[in-house]
């Protein structure tokens, strides 16, 4: 009975570490008009500026090839590329 009850506890600690791992990739979107399409990227325009997002093959897309002055909708995550540590500042020294 030990032995089932630990393999539950066991299931449910694991399926829990993964829900957790798949909703911690937030994704975001941003809808406009399409200025450029590039075999690795699409610009879409939003408001006055131009969001320049990446493609690649796995990247899906709906509805046929868009170009430019088609509106869509790019649904994309914000992945960080490299982390740099920084040296921390010394604290400011006091006047006496």
């Amino acid at each position: 009975m030990k032995k089932v009850l630990a393999l539950a506890v066991l299931l449910s600690l694991a399926s829990f570490a993964v829900g957790y791992a798949f909703a911690a990739t937030k994704t975001y979107q941003v809808t406009g008009p399409v200025v450029e399409v590039r075999s690795d990227a699409i610009v879409v325009k939003k408001g006055t500026e131009n969001w320049e997002i990446a493609k690649d093959g796995s990247t899906k897309v709906t509805g046929g090839e868009p170009k430019a002055g088609d509106k869509v909708t790019v649904t994309y995550r914000m992945t960080a590329a490299s982390i740099e540590m920084k040296p921390a500042a010394a604290p400011a020294k006091k006047k006496k």
